[in-house]
């Protein structure tokens, strides 16, 4: 798992979104190592998911200010999160392979 932060480059983030960029090199590097063994290395980079974790310690305003980033013009859920991980490692993903997809709604 990675996190849209890293693309978005948010202040205050830069530990947070130096970790996750070391997961998606890595993601690329372990898909190349793991050549001909017919094993997938992918990553998610979610965007503001509707999570404990994520609504935790935010006022309202905020949520909602982030709520807006996305043209879809809501927080993720966590279903939807899992629905992204469950295509990749499903057969229907099997082309899918060194990629990071970031489940995010549309945020660039």
């Amino acid at each position: 798992m990675s996190t849209s932060v890293v693309g978005l480059q948010l202040p205050a983030y830069g530990a947070y979104a130096a970790s996750k960029g070391a997961v998606e090199a890595m993601t690329l590097i372990l898909a190349r190592e793991l050549r001909g063994r017919q094993i997938t290395v992918d990553a998610v980079a979610p965007g503001p998911t509707a999570t404990e974790l994520f609504l935790g310690g935010k006022d309202e305003a905020t949520v909602e200010r982030m709520a807006e980033q996305p043209p879809l013009e809501r927080l993720g859920t966590p279903e939807g999160i899992a629905e992204v991980v469950a295509f990749l490692v499903s057969p229907a993903g099997h082309w899918i392979n060194g990629q990071v997809v970031r489940a995010n709604g549309g945020i660039v």
